[in-house]
This record gives C-alpha cells, structure tokens and sequence, in this order.
C-alpha cells in the first residue's frame, strides 16, 4: 500500500510532532545539563545534541506515525521544515527588532542536523505506523 500522498499529511499533526520533538529534545538538553554530560554555556557535547535530537525527533515522529499511520517520510520532511521556518524566525525577528546578534551556525552542520532530524523522525514514524496498521488489522 502506497501511502506517500500529499493528501495524506495533515498540518496539524506535523505540527504536533514538530512540537512534541523539540520538546523531547529540550527535556533531553535539560536532562543532560543537570546530570553533567553538557555544560550550561552550550559549548563542548556536540555528540550529546546530536544524540538529544535524534531521540527528540524520533519521538515526535513516531507520534505521527501512530496518529496519522501513512506518510512518514513526508512528515518528516514536514518536521524538519518547521525546524528551519522556524530557525528562519528566531534569526530574522531578534536581528530586526532588537539590534541582536543572531544565532548561526556553519552550513554543513545545519544541513546535517536537518538531514539528522529527517531520518530519525521517518524512522520512528515508520516504526509507529507499521505497528498502528498491524494492530488496526489485528483488531478487525
């Protein structure tokens, strides 16, 4: 069964997922953070982000994964354009209105992390949506 469809990707739930995996990723920062694997001023531990993300974007897409059950690349897709819409934001309104430095990285790296943030959330949504259509069949 084919189910990569555009008409198959709702917004909301991208949105959702979006936001349950920057929320997993944060809790997963914080977590670090207070057992000492990161320090506070964000310097040193790439591989614990790296890590923290993956995790937090594997949970965001098994949750859409189970709720939407098809198109789990296309939500992850979808996730990791949210990531950059909204890192879009976070450079454009402070540097506009605030006279403040924004926050950049190099390319490569951002484009690792969005690639990062693409296959660990098409894994776990693949994950979830095999597992909802297996126990939608089981129960019918």
């Amino acid at each position: 069964m084919q189910t990569e469809h555009l008409s198959n990707v709702r917004p909301g739930t991208l949105l959702l997922g979006w936001f349950i995996s920057a929320a997993v990723v944060s809790l997963a920062v914080f977590a670090m953070i207070a057992v000492g694997l990161l320090n506070r001023e964000g310097t040193g531990g790439t591989a614990w982000g790296l890590l923290a993300t993956a995790v937090g974007f594997m949970a965001g897409g098994w949750y859409v994964g189970w709720r939407a059950g098809a198109a789990p690349i296309l939500y992850a897709v979808g996730m990791a354009l949210v990531s950059l819409l909204v890192w879009l934001l976070v450079n454009l309104i402070p540097g506009a209105l605030l006279d403040a430095e924004s926050w950049s990285v190099g390319g490569a790296y951002a484009a690792g992390l969005l690639l990062l943030q693409i296959v660990a959330a098409a894994i776990g949504g693949r994950i979830a949506s095999r597992e909802a259509r297996a126990a939608a069949a089981r129960s019918s």
